[in-house]
């Protein structure tokens, strides 16, 4: 069984090499390769972009009737991109680049336009000096200047140098920072002044507004503790008003003002008055809505005090004993009873 990678072929011994025939190509046979673009170039078709390095399935050929220096001159044909346009390019071994010649425009050559006129320009002078020794003569003496100007120039940068040479730069970047270091200092003096100015605006408005509001309110009297009022489940039940003591506070005795100019007297009645009569001589503990005083404490008349006016009852007072609250007739409310309150009062006055 033979091998199946065969390096080397069998020939025959009556070989001969010369009797096979041989194939004619023409010369300019073209060849399908792989390059990439090696310029940047823009199609006069549609005006596609295409970038250097992309790449492209190009056919080769030589170049009939062109040479340098016995080195062949390749030409390569592309398809443009977008609208499939041919483009064609070949080398130029001369320059060691290669030349666009339809199809396309080559861009960013603005470095090798400037190498061209250089180079042309050069050529020119040596033309003009071979011909022509006053030109050389003349391009001696601008060449000469040229140097003398430059020489200057030269030793002006020298002497900018050394004079900046002898500047002390840790000296005044310490100046710059001292003087950085001052300004912020004067800068929080600042601050510190405004903030102080501010403070004592603030707190003399306080002040001011605290004295303001001093001048408006007026002093309040604490409140003595109440004792409990025995008749206060009758006011609860009636929802009539008690009239003020001497215990009550002048708060209270406000309320029961306002309470009158707003309300009023329920009704006139003169047919009651006479249910009404002054106390004549009957502890008014009781009547007052209090408890009476227990034998070892001092009345208010003992301490020396003063004495509030005496109210009047609900009943009437015969013989020295307080009479039973007045009866309710059928029909009447608590609303009628204050009234009939009122009424006595009233009455009393008249009298």
């Amino acid at each position: 069984m033979s091998e199946r990678k065969v390096l080397n072929k069998y020939y025959p011994p009556d070989f001969d090499p010369s009797k096979i025939p041989k194939l004619k190509l023409p010369k300019d046979r073209q060849y399908v390769v792989r390059l990439m673009a090696p310029f940047n170039m823009r199609c006069k078709t549609c005006g596609e972009y295409i970038y250097k390095g992309k790449k492209f399935n190009a056919r080769k050929e030589t170049v009939q009737n062109e040479s340098y220096l016995g080195l062949p001159i390749f030409r390569f044909y592309i398809k443009c991109t977008r609208c499939l346009a041919e483009i064609t390019f070949k080398t130029d071994p001369e320059n060691t680049d290669y030349t666009m010649e339809h199809g396309a425009t080559r861009n960013f050559q603005a470095e090798k336009l400037l190498e061209e006129e250089e180079k042309r320009v050069q050529k020119e002078r040596e033309d003009e000096e071979l011909n022509n020794p006053m030109k050389v003569l003349e391009n001696r003496t601008k060449d000469s200047k040229l140097e003398m100007e430059v020489l200057e120039n030269l030793q002006e940068l020298k002497d900018l140098n050394q004079r900046q040479a002898h500047v002390d730069f840790e000296a005044m970047l310490r100046q710059h920072r001292l003087s950085e270091e001052e300004r912020q200092r004067q800068e929080q003096e600042e601050d510190e002044r405004e903030m102080a100015a501010l403070v004592e605006e603030s707190r003399k408005r306080r002040l001011l507004e605290d004295s303001d509001s001093e001048e408006d309110t007026t002093p309040t009297q604490p409140q003595p503790a109440l004792r409990p009022n025995p008749t206060a489940i009758l006011d609860e039940v009636s929802g009539a008003t008690r009239i003020p003591t001497c215990s009550q506070t002048p708060k209270a005795k406000r309320k029961a003002e306002s309470w009158e100019r707003s309300v009023g007297t329920l009704g006139n009645r003169p047919q009651l008055s006479g249910l009404v009569v002054k106390k004549t001589g009957l502890d008014t503990s009781i009547l007052r809505g209090r408890a009476p005083p227990l034998p070892d404490e001092e009345t208010e008349a003992q301490r020396g005090g003063a004495t509030c006016p005496e109210p009047y009852s609900w009943g009437a007072m015969k013989n020295g004993q307080a009479a039973g609250p007045a009866p309710q007739t059928p029909g009447t409310s608590s609303l009628s009873q204050l009234g009939v309150y009122s009424d006595s009062e009233d009455s009393s006055g008249s009298n």
